[in-house]
C-alpha cells in the first residue's frame, strides 16, 4: 500500500511539472512573437522621413531594396526585417503620412505672457475683449439679422496668429516625433508683439528685441539644424510692412524680423505679404464668421444665394486725403453721383465701418463692392464682401491677385472684376459704365464662384472642427507643407536662379517674363526684399 501510494505520488509530481513546463513555453513563445510583431509595427510607424524616402529611393522596379538607412541602437532587432511592400503599405495607410506638423514648445514670453498683458498690446484698441474666444473676441448680436444664428464674433482683422494657434491644436496630424513632421510651427505672436512698440516712441532696441530672442532660441533646436530651419513656419498676423524696417533709424517704422537671415529661411504667413519677397505668403484676414459645423456654412452659403441685392455696387470707406496716389476720392465721388451705388461713410465722427452689421448688411445687399487700396494693398473688407457674395472689384493686382494665390484662384476674372486704378485716377474710365457692361449671366457664375469660396476664406472656431470643410487655416497648413517639400527637393525658385523681385509672377505664369502688371509693381528703394 505504502508503495503504490508513493509510486502515485511520483507520477502526479511529473505530471505537474511536465504541465507547468508545457505552458510556460506556450506563454513565453506568443508573448515573444507578439512583443515582436509589436515592435516592428512601431519601428516602421515612427520611421522619419529621410528614412522612409531613403528606403522608396533606393529600390529598383521590382521592389527591392538595394540598400537602408543603419538605424543603431535598435534593441531588440525583430528577427526578420519587413518587406519593401509591408513597409509602404503601412506607410501609405497612415491617414497623415506627410501631413505631420510638430509644434516648438516656446517660452511663454513669445506667446501667453503676450496676452497676459493684453492691455499693452494696442495703444488705441482695447484688444483684451478681442483675444477672449481664443481669439475670435465677442459674440455677435443678430438684432439686425444680418448674421445667421451661430458663428458670428466681433472678430479683430489682428488675431489672426492668435486664432491660427489655437486651431492649430485641432489639427488632425499633430506630432510629438520631430523626425516624422513634414513642417515645424513657431507658435510666436510675432503681430501682436511688435503692436506693443509700434506707437509710443519705442527705440529699435525694444521692438527688435523678441524678433533677436527668438532666433537665438530656434537656431539651438535640434529640429532647426537639420534644415537650417527651411521646415519652419510661423503667423504674423500684421502686414508685411510692420516687420520690414530695413535701417536703424528710430524713426523708421516696425522691426526687421523679417531681414533677419535665418527668418528669411522659414516661410511666414502674413495678412498682406510683399511682392518683391519668395519666403512670406498671404493668407485672409479674419472675417466675422467662425462656424463650429459643416452645416453652418452650407446654410450661410444658400442664404446668399437666395440674398436679394439692392445696389448695383457699393462703397464702404473714407479718403485718403494724405496718402499719394489714392483713388479713393474719385471712388466717393462717383459713388454719390450714381443712382446705382451706395456708399458706407467710414470718416471719422460718421464711422459706420466699425459696425460688422451694417458692414454685412450693405455687402449683402450688393452685387459688386469696390476694394480699393486701403492703407496698404489689401485691406480685411475684400474678405467681407466675399463673405456677404459680394463680386470684389480691384483695382489693384497686389490687392488680392498676387497676394492670396493659396486661397483664391488664379483666374482672377472667375471671381472678380479688375479695373486700373491709373485710369479711374486720371478720369479715363467709369465705374459704373464698367460694371453694367458685365452681363446677368457673367453676374450669377462670378457670384457662385465667390460662394463656393466662402469656406476657403473663413477661419472655423478653435474649439472645434469642420467634417468634410477646409477652411482658411486648412489650406495654408496644406501650402505650407508643399513649399517644404519643394525645398526638400530642390525646387525652390530663388535657388534656380530666379530674381526674387520678380516672387509675384511665378505663382502667376510660372516665370519672370513681361506681364501687363509690371507697371503696378514697380519696386520703391525702400521695400527691401
Amino acid at each position: 500500500m505504502e508503495t503504490f501510494n508513493g509510486n502515485c505520488r511520483n507520477q502526479f509530481c511529473f505530471v505537474v511539472v511536465a504541465s507547468f513546463g508545457f505552458w510556460f513555453f506556450m506563454f513565453y513563445f506568443h508573448s515573444f512573437n507578439a512583443y515582436m510583431l509589436m515592435e516592428s509595427k512601431n519601428h516602421v510607424q515612427s520611421i522619419p522621413n529621410q528614412y522612409a524616402n531613403s528606403v522608396l529611393r533606393n529600390s529598383d522596379q521590382q521592389g527591392n531594396i538595394s540598400s537602408l538607412p543603419i538605424i543603431e541602437n535598435e534593441t531588440p532587432q525583430p528577427p526578420k526585417q519587413q518587406s519593401f511592400e509591408e513597409n509602404r503599405a503601412i506607410i501609405e495607410s497612415d491617414p497623415c503620412s506627410g501631413r505631420y506638423v510638430y509644434v516648438h514648445d516656446l517660452p511663454s514670453r513669445f506667446n501667453v505672457d503676450i496676452l497676459k498683458d493684453c492691455k499693452t498690446i494696442s495703444m488705441w484698441t482695447d484688444m483684451c475683449k478681442f483675444i477672449s474666444n481664443m481669439g475670435l473676441g465677442p459674440k455677435l448680436s443678430n438684432e439686425e439679422g444680418a448674421f445667421s444664428n451661430k458663428g458670428w464674433f466681433a472678430t479683430n482683422q489682428f488675431a489672426v496668429e492668435l486664432i491660427f494657434y489655437n486651431r492649430m491644436k485641432q489639427y488632425k496630424c499633430l506630432t510629438s516625433n520631430s523626425s516624422i513632421a513634414s513642417a515645424i510651427f513657431v507658435p510666436f505672436f510675432a503681430g501682436l508683439d511688435i503692436s506693443r512698440y509700434l506707437w509710443g516712441g519705442f527705440n529699435t532696441t525694444t521692438r527688435d528685441s523678441s524678433s533677436f530672442d527668438l532666433v537665438e532660441w530656434l537656431v539651438k533646436k535640434p529640429e532647426w539644424q537639420i534644415l537650417g530651419g527651411r521646415d519652419h513656419f510661423l503667423v504674423g498676423g500684421r502686414i508685411t510692412w510692420d516687420f520690414r524696417r530695413q535701417t536703424d533709424n528710430e524713426t523708421d517704422w516696425g522691426n526687421k524680423f523679417l531681414f533677419l537671415p535665418q527668418v528669411k529661411n522659414m516661410t511666414i504667413l502674413t495678412i498682406e505679404s510683399s511682392p518683391w519677397s519668395s519666403y512670406d505668403f498671404g493668407i485672409p484676414y479674419p472675417t466675422y464668421f467662425h462656424p463650429s459645423k459643416d452645416i453652418e456654412v452650407f446654410q450661410w452659403q444658400n442664404r446668399m444665394r437666395r440674398q436679394k441685392r439692392l445696389w448695383w455696387f457699393s462703397f464702404a470707406g473714407a479718403p485718403r486725403p494724405n496718402m499719394a496716389g489714392s483713388i479713393r476720392g474719385q471712388i466717393i465721388n462717383q459713388c454719390r453721383s450714381s443712382k446705382r451705388c451706395k456708399l458706407l461713410e467710414c470718416s471719422s465722427g460718421v464711422n459706420q465701418c466699425n459696425s460688422p452689421s451694417s458692414l454685412m448688411k450693405l455687402f449683402q445687399r450688393s452685387i459688386f463692392c469696390l476694394q480699393p487700396q486701403g492703407d496698404s494693398y489689401t485691406r480685411r473688407s475684400a474678405f467681407d464682401s466675399i463673405l456677404a457674395g459680394c463680386i470684389p472689384v480691384f483695382f489693384h493686382p497686389g490687392s488680392a491677385y498676387v497676394q492670396y494665390t493659396w486661397h483664391l484662384p488664379l483666374n482672377h476674372t472667375s471671381y472678380s472684376v479688375f479695373i486700373p486704378e491709373d485710369e479711374v485716377r486720371d478720369g479715363k474710365i467709369s465705374i459704373e459704365t464698367v460694371l453694367l457692361s458685365i452681363s446677368r449671366e457673367e453676374v450669377r457664375g462670378m457670384r457662385e464662384k465667390i460662394i463656393e469660396l466662402i469656406p476657403r476664406i473663413i477661419y472655423a472656431d478653435p474649439r472645434s472642427r469642420l467634417e468634410t470643410l477646409e477652411d482658411a487655416f486648412d489650406i495654408a497648413v496644406q501650402g505650407v507643407i508643399q513649399r517644404v517639400n519643394r525645398l526638400r527637393e530642390g525646387r525652390v525658385r530663388n535657388d534656380m536662379g530666379f530674381v526674387e523681385e520678380n516672387h509675384w509672377k511665378y505663382a502667376l505664369i510660372g516665370g519672370d517674363g513681361e506681364h501687363e502688371w509690371d507697371r503696378f509693381f514697380t519696386k520703391p528703394e525702400d521695400a527691401g526684399t
